[in-house]
């Protein structure tokens, strides 16, 4: 009985605890220091709970590249479909970090108004943005992305982004002669 009441108490101060950090996390996030909003939006994609999504969605608009990217990979880890809006935008973002982030967490949220304005992305400059866009195309498995997808690995030069799009293409349309 006494084991009983000890394990509850531990558990209950470990809930207060995390509630706790996640508030300390939500402000950090608009801490003048980059450093500490870079880990707070890192700690609230972890943190799988439904009231980091709307400051992380404001952490996409920070001055700062990086933490742009961390937040909108955060967002991906949440999987939360309020960001996909949001998180558009940032497709078109001068910074590869942050096209990069959002095409993956548009993969990993998995909302198909995401097609569209993914398929730009698989003509980007940046290989690594290329190959975030194939995947993302391919965890949606949106039949609208094979043609693109087709067109895509024709004149592409890079091995890696050229198996991302082998892939993808398997994804939505099952065949494997790609």
């Amino acid at each position: 009985m006494e084991m009983e009441r000890s394990v509850k108490r531990l558990m209950e101060d470990r809930e207060k605890r995390r509630e706790e950090n996640i508030g300390k996390y939500i402000e950090q996030l608009s801490h003048e220091s980059i450093p500490y909003r870079l880990r707070a939006a890192e700690a609230l994609g972890g943190c799988a709970d439904a009231r980091a999504v709307e400051p992380l969605i404001a952490a996409l608009h920070d001055s700062e590249n990086e933490v742009r990217w961390v937040a909108a990979q955060a967002l991906g880890k949440l999987r939360d479909a309020r960001a996909v809006e949001p998180l558009l935008p940032l497709l078109a973002d001068p910074d590869r970090w942050a096209r990069r982030g959002a095409a993956w967490s548009l993969g990993e949220i998995g909302d198909p108004r995401a097609v569209e304005p993914l398929l730009p992305l698989l003509a980007d400059r940046k290989k690594d943005v290329r190959m975030a866009a194939a995947d993302a195309l391919g965890k949606l498995r949106d039949p609208r992305a094979a043609s693109a997808l087709s067109g895509a690995i024709e004149g592409e030069e890079e091995p890696e982004v050229r198996t991302a799009i082998r892939r993808a293409l398997r994804d939505i349309t099952g065949e494997t002669g790609f």
